[in-house]
């Protein structure tokens, strides 16, 4: 099968597509044939092998997992012997976390792991995505957040894939919401729902008088220490992408202060609390209440043209590699 691997950590150059061996499935697990799968933010990031300490648990010298990507969206064509939840024939969807593996053509997968059937209203783009904007976003802003109804709300980076989500979830939970991003990216933003639109290369909004109580940053863009300012008397800092500094200052403002910084490793979760939070996402999908928003699909074999691409900053929403869906 041809797949997108990786040997080493570097720039989109360091990926190659080449055939290497079709996974055989283990007796709890389903062998999905992908039509779709993700590529993020988080990994271009892995693919960099930053912060540098992540090493420790991706690999020292160079990834453990030498085939990339995390989110998938494909049909079963494979079941072992214990496996009683799906069946060859049956569309999932879900993410493999720590063992990468999804940018293929097939992918293993336990069936007691993140995998669900896909529903009818789900494409495989979209659904391919799931594990990444829309599940970090509502891990975010409904379980760390626990944002309320009439709170502030701002979005740092609302026109990524975590930011798109952000926004529409953010509404569906009562707040008002603030989005930030570029000047190209207004419309976007204010069409998901944002209350308000900051175009961060014309205004800070650090330095600004509104206060939120609520900071989602998606890119880590920021820091606790230059949005404490703008945090309410307990307002918290939330940022999915983890830093030497943002361990500090969590654990610093775990003792000291009422305003927090936060931050969860959503794909470390249990499976069964991550796929609870995937079946409210697939609700709120059905009744258009939330929208993943793909700004370009790429085929398998321009997947460095994809990690470019995402790594370029430009994106607006959300990236796919597409394999016949």
């Amino acid at each position: 099968m041809q797949a997108v691997t990786i040997h080493g950590y570097g720039g989109p150059d360091v990926l190659r597509v080449q055939e290497v061996t079709k996974p055989r499935v283990q007796p709890n697990e389903v062998l999905v044939q992908v039509k779709a799968s993700g590529v993020t933010t988080a990994d271009a990031l892995m693919r960099q092998g930053t912060p540098r300490f992540a090493r420790l648990f991706l690999g020292l010298r160079k990834p453990k997992h030498t085939i990339t990507g995390t989110g998938f969206a494909g049909v079963v064509v494979d079941a072992g012997a214990e496996v009683t939840k799906f069946k060859v024939g049956d569309e999932v969807f879900g993410e493999t976390s720590v063992r990468f593996g999804a940018n293929a053509e097939f992918v293993a997968v336990a069936d007691n792991g993140v995998i669900l059937k896909k529903p009818s209203f789900l494409d495989y783009a979209s659904a391919s995505l799931m594990c990444d904007g829309p599940l970090t976003s509502m891990n975010f802003l409904q379980y760390l957040g626990e944002v309320q109804p009439g709170q502030r709300v701002l979005i740092n980076g609302a026109s990524g894939s975590l930011g798109t989500a952000a926004v529409q979830l953010a509404k569906q939970m009562g707040a008002q919401v603030t989005g930030v991003c570029s000047s190209k990216n207004v419309e976007l933003v204010l069409s998901l729902g944002a209350d308000e639109v900051i175009d961060y290369t014309k205004t800070d909004f650090t330095r600004g008088a509104a206060t939120y109580d609520v900071i989602y940053d998606t890119v880590g863009k920021s820091s606790f220490g230059a949005c404490k300012r703008v945090l309410t008397q307990k307002g918290k800092y939330l940022s999915p992408v983890i830093s030497i500094g943002l361990l500090f200052q969590m654990l610093g403002t775990s003792f000291v202060g009422s305003k927090k910084a936060l931050f969860d490793a959503t794909g470390l979760k249990k499976p069964e609390i991550l796929k609870e939070m995937l079946r409210k996402l697939l609700m709120y999908i059905q009744e258009k209440k939330l929208d993943v928003v793909i700004d370009r699909q790429f085929p398998l074999e321009q997947a460095v043209d994809a990690h470019a691409y995402v790594e370029s900053g430009h994106k607006r929403g959300n990236v796919v590699l597409a394999m016949g869906a």
